[in-house]
């Protein structure tokens, strides 16, 4: 099935196609590292995690990028009043944010740059836009020149005339025009700075992270990320600095998650209305916290308050049992009754409408419900079994199953219950499917090679081909290609 996913650039749901297939490279603004990370941080880098997750479910090869703000008039302002540098400020809570992505199973970014190792390749960039007359010089101070892009304000849907009456900018005795936006700021007194051809200094936060996608995946990427509050101004002077560059698309897709509000409010620490991610998991499962985030679809508010983590703890708890209670199923009477749930069939359609929910502009409320769906079938085979102590050996057979595929794409895609449970059950229901000898069906055989696959990507090779030449007893015969393992019928 296709990918579609909401670009903010187009306004649009578009279907999604890289730029060199099966590769897709991906950039998502860091957090400025002056303070512990909060909810807020937390929900756009769940967003991600999991939209990368998907990617890579679906066979995408993806190079993911998000970076560090190491160096900030707040970092220096907290350095000033801790009488220390603002190297020790970045490294305590770059350290502190590695110990929240941990907690929260966010899976680290395949290069995690920071602003000061960059600082050739930030001048490199402010340089050209100088030599091309989108920027100038101004007592030290560089300005990129807003007017001189006729497209600004593409992304953010604003005219010039619009934000000339009104909206956010930086006001400066330098500037030419009021909307045009610092790229190097000249040094002050007691602050870090870097030579530059204009002298002392240091980047603005907007031509930051055009350095760093240029050098680490190039002058277009698929796909720009960040929370809704970085559209303007901050991705709209991003796009019109690479672009004005290099006269090409910086990037194909912008995605943007809602806001974390508390009572209608942005979550922020300049208002005080904030939770750090440690307070959350000081009192929840980290886990509870991701499916929270999940519940939402990820372009809408979420508005975060202790009653909604019950709620979600609750949820959690409920899936948690389902995947428990097989434990107990196991230990009641097995006989040989007919089963009675038609539970794979249910599995296989509650997988198949999972996977179109997240291919429609990553829709996890949607797909959850297939989840807690799935968990209801399940609590009806368990209070049948509980009520008259003993199971059909079918019916625990499928809800091994049906466990092992809640289990997998819990923990593969949303990075869920990795802590309970341990992957032998999925080899266990298939060792079991193919010694009983039963006829296969085609919806089986293909969850038999979905199993497979998830075996030889696990580096369990005995499984895999043990899978294999067990199908081919039965008369199939399974063909890895590169557009992915075939089956057919001898």
């Amino acid at each position: 099935m296709s990918l579609k996913i909401y670009n903010t650039l187009s306004g649009k749901v578009e279907e999604f196609v890289p730029l060199n297939p099966p590769k897709v490279y991906i950039y998502t603004c860091g957090v400025t590292v002056y303070d512990d990370s909060h909810v807020g941080h937390g929900r756009s880098l769940i967003v991600f995690d999991v939209f990368r997750r998907y990617l890579e479910h679906l066979g995408y090869k993806v190079k993911f990028v998000r970076n560090f703000t190491d160096v900030d008039d707040k970092i220096i302002n907290r350095a000033k009043e801790e009488n220390t540098d603002f190297m020790t400020i970045a490294n305590r809570y770059i350290a502190s944010y590695y110990i929240d992505m941990e907690s929260i199973k966010v899976k680290p970014a395949d290069v995690e740059p920071r602003v000061t190792e960059h600082m050739q390749e930030i001048i490199d960039v402010i340089k050209g836009l100088v030599e091309k007359g989108y920027a100038y010089e101004s007592g030290g101070d560089v300005y990129f020149s807003v007017k001189a892009s006729p497209e600004y304000g593409k992304l953010s849907k604003r005219s010039t005339e619009e934000l000339e009456v009104g909206a956010r900018v930086e006001p400066s005795e330098k500037k030419r025009d009021p909307l045009d936006f610092a790229l190097w700021k000249s040094a002050k007194a007691g602050e870090p700075a870097w030579e530059s051809p204009w002298g002392l200094g240091r980047p603005g936060w907007h031509t930051e992270c055009v350095a760093m996608i240029f050098k680490h995946l190039g002058k277009t990427i698929d796909i720009h990320g960040g929370g809704l509050d970085l559209v303007f101004p901050h991705h709209e002077n991003e796009i019109a600095q690479a672009e004005a560059l290099t006269g090409k698309p910086f990037a194909r897709y912008w995605m943007h998650n809602g806001l974390v509000t508390v009572g209608g409010q942005k979550m922020s620490k300049s208002l005080g209305n904030y939770v750090t991610l440690k307070e959350v998991y000081r009192r929840y499962h980290p886990d509870v916290l991701r499916l929270l985030v999940l519940f939402t679809h990820y372009r809408s508010p979420l508005d975060f308050s202790w009653e909604k983590m019950e709620e979600a703890k609750r949820a959690y708890e409920r899936i948690r049992h389902a995947i428990e209670d097989l434990e107990t199923l196991k230990n009641l009477q097995i006989t040989d009754d007919k089963a009675m749930s038609g539970l794979y069939e249910k599995v296989k359609e509650a997988e198949e409408a999972f996977f179109e929910d997240l291919s429609e502009d990553f829709n996890t409320p949607s797909a959850l419900s297939r989840v807690f769906g799935l968990v209801s079938e399940l609590g009806k085979i368990k209070s049948r079994a509980i009520s008259e102590r003993r199971i059909s050996k079918q019916d625990l057979s499928a809800y091994e199953f049906a466990v092992s595929s809640l289990l997998k794409h819990m923990r593969g895609i949303f990075g869920l219950f990795e802590d309970i449970y341990p992957e032998k059950p999925v080899r266990e229901v298939v060792k079991r499917e193919l010694e009983a000898g039963q006829v296969l069906d085609e919806r089986l055989i293909d969850i038999l090679v979905d199993v497979r696959n998830q075996a030889r990507a696990e580096k369990v090779f005995k499984i895999a081909d043990y899978i294999r030449d067990r199908l081919k007893e039965v008369g199939i015969v399974l063909e890895d290609t590169p557009a992915g393992t075939k089956w057919r019928k001898l």
